[in-house]
């Protein structure tokens, strides 16, 4: 059974509105099935925290407390209470953003990733400060339509204080059928201006790979949006056809990718170079395990950059890192989000689900990108406002309109490979 990447420190799928649906990349070998149920000691063996076990007797008395002298009737709910113990257990961890409890909703909407279609207003968010945050709206998306950027911090949903409520209250808020109308309050942490943007939301279908040759040139542009099930033939048929047209180089788009499957970000990865190494994994006793290229996928050896931002994340990630690390392409954009920890899903027996960090992946130099991302080689950024310019709106674009598009990063990335040709 396939294994699964957090991604993006623990984003959240805005799908039938906004769902608490955690993206992964790989499922870990805890993973039953989605109403499975595992039965797991309190510590491994050898561990330091073996032989400890939970104050039982402590949990139970302030249950008992509550039940007798909260003064909020309505609010003492056993299930609700009995999350927020496990979430508690779970967060005390310390590995915020990444293990986490889901509840049975969360589990099966989870799933939903992969398949790459659904109905929402299309971002990712991530809960982060108390708050939760927009991580990356998808390309073409009703939120980026309407102006969502990553790093808006959600204030209010329809007019209600979403401020120090939970990511699944802020969910609540914000479900709702597609067709439908959402208005999020939002705050700029660059400006700290607030204002308001009312979404319509929509059926999401998520292009896995779309490509164009940028106007007045043999440069191939590619935008990799997820890694989901279809993106590595899909990535392959993009990269024949541009070869057939006569391409002279590539740029490979990463921007706002939330990451996917593991297995795809190596096959894709493994597209732009023969031999060596993708990543490396690093379990709690410290062995580290490397991941080869695939040798059996198509080759293109056409000159590439890769862009990047804050929103790229995960298997995005993975072959930013692993292309940076061979020297195979140049890096344009942003500091990437900083998703570094393999996850396993160890189901409950009502449905509900833990997320624990089981494993660290690294470049395949050994470079940490948990917390701290993938560097870019050339740090550009867009302009305030401005959006990564996509393959569809190049159509119909000539040389001189794409020179005086805001796309700061992607113009970069151009200069790059007409440089390197001369």
């Amino acid at each position: 059974m396939r294994r699964l990447l957090i991604i993006a420190a623990l984003l959240f799928a805005l799908v039938l509105g906004l769902v608490g649906g955690v993206l992964l990349d790989r499922y870990g070998p805890a993973l039953i099935a989605a109403t499975g149920v595992v039965s797991l000691p309190l510590a491994a063996p050898g561990d330091s925290a073996a032989g400890q076990t939970p104050d039982y007797n402590l949990l139970t008395q302030v249950w008992k407390l509550i039940q007798a002298h909260y003064v909020d009737r309505a609010a003492i709910k056993a299930q609700e209470l009995t999350y927020g113990a496990a979430a508690g257990m779970v967060n005390a961890l310390g590995d915020t953003g990444h293990s986490t409890f889901l509840t049975p909703k969360q589990v099966t909407q989870e799933r939903v990733y992969t398949q790459g279609s659904f109905e929402g207003i299309g971002a990712l968010v991530e809960f982060k400060d108390g708050h939760a945050d927009i991580a990356a709206p998808y390309d073409g998306s009703p939120a980026q339509k309407a102006g969502v950027h990553a790093g808006d911090i959600i204030l209010k949903v329809n007019g209600q204080d979403m401020m120090g409520k939970t990511l699944d209250q802020v969910v609540a808020q914000v479900l709702g059928p597609a067709g439908t109308q959402v208005t999020l309050t939002l705050r700029d942490p660059k400006t700290e201006q607030s204002r308001d943007v009312t979404i319509t939301r929509a059926h999401i279908n998520l292009p896995s790979v779309e490509w164009q040759f940028l106007p007045g040139t043999k440069l191939a542009h590619v935008k990799v949006s997820a890694f989901s099930e279809h993106v590595v033939p899909d990535l392959q048929t993009a990269l024949a056809d541009a070869q057939k047209g006569g391409a002279t180089g590539l740029v490979l788009d990463l921007r706002n990718n939330p990451g996917g499957l593991l297995d795809a970000s190596v096959d894709v990865a493994s597209q732009f170079f023969k031999s060596g190494a993708v990543l490396q994994e690093k379990d709690a006793q410290g062995k580290v395990t490397t991941v080869a290229v695939n040798p059996k996928v198509p080759k293109t050896d056409l000159p590439m950059v890769v862009l990047i931002n804050a929103g790229t994340a995960s298997a995005a990630e993975i072959v930013s890192g692993a292309l940076q690390d061979a020297g195979r392409a140049s890096l344009v954009g942003e500091t990437t989000f900083g998703t570094g920890t393999v996850l396993n899903q160890f189901p409950l027996h009502d449905g509900s689900a833990i997320l624990l960090a089981v494993e660290e992946w690294l470049t395949p130099k050994g470079r940490t990108i948990w917390h701290q991302g993938i560097k870019p080689d050339y740090a550009v950024s867009l302009p305030a406002g401005a959006n990564p310019l996509l393959p569809e709106a190049e159509k119909g674009m000539t040389a001189e309109q794409l020179k005086a598009s805001d796309d700061a990063q992607l113009l970069k990335a151009l200069d790059l490979l007409n440089s390197n040709a001369k």
